[in-house]
């Protein structure tokens, strides 16, 4: 069995306890690697070597030109053990070989160089100014960053957050999740590899409450905090962070809306539409699972998304054929079959799904159940999604905004007016009109209500990972 430890200060090392913990494969639910298990311990040691790299070691005061021939280095590294990246979170959480290798890996890599050129290439301001002085601007990095991240994509969201903290010279002491734990250490090995000190990118495993995540966000040491993860955790951190005034992005829980306007392009709305619930067996915060489609379109788009759904292929994730692995966990097993095994009080009618061997749940798509059902309100994170008919634009968009959730929403119309004006009725943080999961890392990406606090991605990432600071200059001598 492949064995893991942490990465502090430049070293792998064992828990200061002994204590291990598995990693599970979803499909053979047996293990198949061995975790340091970190406690406090760990935690202050990953935050004590963060902060004297930070304070006193190179990357904070290093050229950006330099940060970002090291970052693109890294994003070399990456690509080239892609193989074994991948496989790593295709034994970790069961996602499809092809998903971890042909998006996950690429976007990891092109997220440190996009994150390396913005660093390097955005200027700062000059402000003139009347009185004989002038103002500039200036971007120093925050210092210390707890990341931590969660298991539905774990390089990939890893990296959102890891690339633009290194990238603004920050140090980062990232906690992935206890599920997903192998390919950040391996990302972490190849971040030395490639050039970056010691100490400036950690990583430490273990669990979150009482545990490492706590010693982390509670640390009087660190400087940030972003998270992504379910939104009750969201809190607990966020009440960490304010005890201690620190700055905290969250990007939390999704109950994405997908409407489809009788005027749509019915083959590319179904396509994607697929592709928004089912992709990563629905284990995806923006997954788009409630759809809303005009009444006159109705019974045709159920019919042909229904046969879509039963023609994906279920299985072994490292067959370059699944399309849908099993669910990540046991314990995430659990509390998706729960919404399975109560389909019968949704209020709704069960089209097609079923519940296969070992952790596996098929395509399930409920038919117009209760406003108020849990089905229907609830961030299930699987494969399950309720379709329900609305009649006007105007209760669409109600229909769409009556949630706890805000993360995103997609819309399909061929009308571009109607497009505009609903995009801008919806209180979600990205609307994708005739597509998803289209992201461009210069644009904000967050969520609201429920869904989080902040933005990430291009000036956003710089405002959150950087100090900025104003320098006033006079520019002749005073009279007085």
């Amino acid at each position: 069995m492949q064995k893991f430890g942490h990465i502090i200060d430049g070293k792998e090392i064992q828990s200061e306890s002994g204590l291990v913990f598995p990693s599970v494969d979803p499909f053979t639910r047996q293990p198949w690697a061995e975790i340091a298990l970190g406690t406090k311990a760990e935690a202050d040691l990953a935050v004590a070597a963060a902060r004297r790299a930070f304070d006193e070691g190179p990357w904070p005061r290093m050229a950006a030109g330099e940060r970002r021939r090291i970052l693109h280095r890294f994003a070399d590294l990456i690509e080239e053990h892609a193989d074994e990246l991948a496989m790593a979170d295709t034994r970790d959480m069961g996602k499809p070989i092809t998903q971890s290798k042909g998006n996950d890996v690429p976007r990891t890599a092109m997220n440190f160089r996009f994150f390396a050129d913005h660093a390097a290439l955005t200027p700062a301001e000059v402000l003139p100014m009347d009185s004989g002085h002038h103002t500039y601007t200036r971007y120093d990095p925050a210092g210390v960053v707890v990341a931590i991240a969660p298991w539905n994509f774990p390089m990939m969201l890893e990296s959102w957050k890891v690339a633009p903290a290194l990238a603004w010279g920050n140090t980062v002491v990232l906690k992935p999740a206890e599920d997903t734990p192998v390919s950040a250490t391996l990302m972490a090995r190849l971040a030395l590899d490639a050039g970056i000190p010691p100490g400036v990118f950690n990583v430490v495993h273990g669990y979150g409450p009482d545990s490492v995540g706590e010693a982390l966000t509670q640390n009087a040491d660190i400087d940030r905090i972003t998270f992504t993860g379910e939104s009750g955790t969201g809190r607990v951190i966020a009440r960490a962070a304010a005890a201690n005034l620190v700055p905290v992005s969250l990007e939390l829980g999704g109950k994405g809306a997908n409407v489809v306007f009788a005027d749509a392009d019915l083959d590319n709305a179904i396509d994607w539409s697929i592709r928004a619930i089912f992709t990563n067996a629905g284990q995806v915060c923006l997954a788009g699972s409630r759809i809303y489609v005009e009444r006159p379109l109705l019974d045709e788009f159920v019919d042909r998304f229904v046969a879509a759904a039963n023609a994906m292929v279920v299985g072994d994730p490292k067959d370059p054929a699944t399309q849908i692995g099993p669910l990540a966990s046991g314990e995430h097993y659990t509390k998706v079959r729960g919404y399975f095994d109560t389909l019968g009080d949704s209020g709704g009618k069960c089209l097609t799904g079923d519940l296969g061997e070992g952790w596996f749940i098929t395509p399930t798509v409920l038919l117009e159940p209760d406003r108020d059902s849990a089905h229907q309100r609830e961030e299930i994170f699987g494969p399950l999604v309720t379709i329900t008919p609305f009649d006007t634009e105007d209760e669409a968009i109600r229909e769409v905004n009556d949630s706890p959730y805000g993360l995103n929403a997609m819309l399909f119309t061929e009308d571009l007016t109607r497009a505009h004006r609903v995009s801008s009725g919806l209180v979600v943080g990205t609307v994708w009109v005739n597509c998803f999961f289209i992201r461009d890392l210069r644009a904000p990406f967050g969520g609201a209500k429920d869904s989080g606090i902040g933005r990430e991605g291009g000036t956003f990432s710089r405002e959150f990972f950087t100090e900025p600071k104003a320098v006033v200059m006079q520019m002749a001598k005073s009279a007085h």
